[in-house]
């Protein structure tokens, strides 16, 4: 949240990184604890490359300078330390629970995302050619490429709608309202999905905690 260091933040940082330094080593030193189906020395040698091993070692390794300053391509991975707030999720029920659903739920919001990303190819693609030409009141040309073609079905789709690119000719306007209207049913697809399996999970762990009183 802030761009300025101070020695409170340096110490917090020290600090953070040396419980999650600990963290990991035990992980990895118990990690046929983890794997208990797989040899002592297979787990050992394979939890580093698991997800969450990963994770915990993307946001370790900035904050102990692995990386050189002088190679700038590298600084992206001070984003990296914004991973540990996954950390959290272990420690979560109710994440844990909301994972189970869209596992569960997988094939079904696959199935959206898929119909949604070729909806918003095709309606772009649509527009692109509908709009081919076409300048506003500024002389630029709104739909200049592709990609701004992409961009404004994206944010028709999930009806955000900047108003930054956006159609001139009749036609494209009903393109446009069309496929706002499409969008709104693309996107409250998953979120009925979700919320019904949600409740459907909560209603399963209420029964079975009930059941072992």
């Amino acid at each position: 949240m802030f761009r300025s260091q101070n020695l409170l933040f340096i110490w917090i940082d020290r600090i953070t990184v040396s419980a999650f330094i600990m963290d990991y080593i035990c992980r990895w030193i118990t990690a046929d604890y983890k794997f208990p189906k797989r040899n002592k020395m297979i787990a050992f040698i394979t939890y580093p490359f698991s997800f969450m091993a990963i994770i915990d070692l993307l946001s370790i390794l900035p904050s102990l300078g692995i990386f050189n300053k002088g190679l700038k391509a590298l600084r992206i991975m001070r984003i990296s330390k914004a991973v540990r707030i996954l950390r959290l999720l272990r420690y979560s029920p109710k994440t844990q629970t909301f994972l189970r659903v869209l596992k569960k739920e997988r094939t079904v919001l696959l199935s959206v995302l898929g119909i949604a990303a070729f909806y918003i190819f095709v309606t772009a693609l649509v527009m692109f050619n509908v709009e081919n030409g076409n300048q506003s009141a500024d002389g630029a040309e709104k739909f200049d490429s592709f990609f701004d073609a992409i961009y404004w079905a994206t944010s028709t789709l999930t009806t955000v709608g900047y108003g930054d690119i956006h159609p001139i000719s009749d036609f494209g306007r009903i393109v446009s309202m069309i496929s706002a209207l499409f969008g709104i049913a693309i996107i409250a697809l998953p979120s009925g999905v979700i919320t019904a399996s949600y409740l459907d999970e909560i209603k399963k762990q209420k029964n079975e905690s009930e059941n072992n009183k």
